[in-house]
């Protein structure tokens, strides 16, 4: 059946894709609540991990937040003593943004959570069939980014 955009709903792949994103992202919330960590939270400290000073506003991008909402996250984080911001030696308005050990060992145990529910993906595909869904996906991003 057509839509009245012209397009058949079974070559409708956006619900698709979001649908295995809130999924994802449930499985992840429900894990990590009992560490009482959000995915927004859990996002922000393995990007610091990966990214040790790094500024809110670039943290935002890596993690796919607004810089509002990676404000609220970080103060979260350094009310609670997982992260430390500190002013850039060189530009004073800029704040580097790190993991305290309390928020290292937080990740840690985070991560586990986390890794716990990315392996249950892969274990349901093949090699072969995780580097498709990658391209696929990859070109989903492409064509969206092209249009």
């Amino acid at each position: 059946m057509i839509d009245r955009m012209g397009m058949p709903a079974d070559e409708r792949l956006g619900l698709d894709i979001k649908r295995a994103e809130q999924v994802l992202m449930a499985a992840k919330g429900a894990a990590l609540k009992s560490l009482d960590l959000t995915v927004a939270q859990y996002a922000a400290l393995f990007g610091l991990a990966h990214n040790p000073g790094i500024s809110g506003a670039a943290l935002a991008r890596a993690c796919l937040v607004t810089p509002q909402a990676m404000t609220a996250v970080l103060k979260n984080l350094e009310e609670r003593g997982l992260v430390t911001r500190t002013a850039h030696p060189w530009h004073q308005k800029v704040l580097e943004t790190r993991l305290t050990g309390v928020g290292a060992e937080a990740l840690d145990l985070a991560d586990q959570q986390a890794v716990r529910i990315e392996r249950r993906i892969v274990e349901e595909l093949t090699p072969e069939e995780r580097d498709t869904l990658k391209g696929l996906l990859a070109r989903c991003i492409n064509a969206i980014h092209n249009a």
